[in-house]
């Protein structure tokens, strides 16, 4: 028993560690985001195109087809009680408010958060960091924000284009298939989703983005200076992402209803 209060003791304290690092990270990336923003808008510019463009792939197969399950499992929940004419508002309010910033989030840490994290991990493997700080240059309004600025302008634009394939998708699949009116589909939805419902979405879509990209910034910054060390930090962006952002969408959720 006082083995597993020693364990819990430094687990807990470890945890407080890391949120305060994290936290005292952050803030130094916020005091230099405005200057970054505005003396290196071609950087930030270009880490939009990395996270964002290079995911948009990954975001509409993935959203084409989760509007597709939604339509059917929709679809069948919905029949049971005579409602199938609601598919479209259901689907809407479920993908703008949860399914579109979630998966999206997900799918960005899995695919942009990596690709950061093991970026800026092998520049701190090579010294290139270190040079750059011996040159005179921060490496965090050189490297980091840029990176941070991109991820959270990029979250917004692909749960948007998320949402907009997942009704596409089940569109598809409750009008033609199913036998939905085309009609009642859109005219329920426009009657049911209401602008605090976007506006939740999009909240969340900044928030999970903020979360995503200031992990992968944080977890490649602050590696080890290895192969196995950029290994584990990349492992660590998916794994912390991804319990940040349910965690995160709890806590949105119920401070918004």
């Amino acid at each position: 028993m006082i083995l597993w209060f020693r364990d819990l003791s430094f687990t807990l304290r470890g945890a407080l560690e890391t949120f305060g690092a994290v936290t005292i990270f952050l803030l130094r990336i916020v005091a230099r985001s405005p200057r970054t923003f505005v003396r290196r808008f071609r950087l930030v510019i270009a880490q939009i195109y990395n996270a964002g463009t290079l995911s948009l792939t990954i975001v509409m197969v993935s959203g084409f087809f989760v509007g597709m399950v939604l339509g059917l499992q929709g679809f069948d929940s919905l029949s049971r009680f005579d409602a199938e004419e609601s598919l479209g508002a259901v689907a809407a309010l479920s993908l703008f408010k949860e399914l579109g910033p979630v998966i999206t989030a997900l799918l960005f840490a899995g695919r942009a958060g990596t690709a950061i994290a093991s970026e800026i991990g092998l520049m701190r493997a090579t010294d290139q960091l270190l040079a750059m700080e011996m040159m005179a240059v921060d490496p965090i309004e050189r490297v980091v924000v840029p990176r941070f600025l991109g991820g959270i302008i990029a979250m917004p634009l692909l749960v948007a284009i998320f949402n907009a394939i997942g009704i596409t998708g089940t569109y598809l699949v409750g009008v033609s298939l199913m036998g939905v009116d085309s009609g009642v589909f859109w005219s329920q939805l426009h009657a049911n989703v209401d602008l605090s419902d976007v506006t939740e979405g999009i909240v969340k879509s900044l928030i999970f983005g903020g979360a995503a990209s200031l992990l992968a910034v944080y977890e490649g910054y602050t590696c080890i200076p290895s192969a196995e060390g950029v290994g584990r930090a990349t492992t660590r962006t998916v794994v912390s992402s991804a319990v940040s952002v349910l965690v995160l969408d709890y806590l949105i959720t119920s401070a918004l209803l």
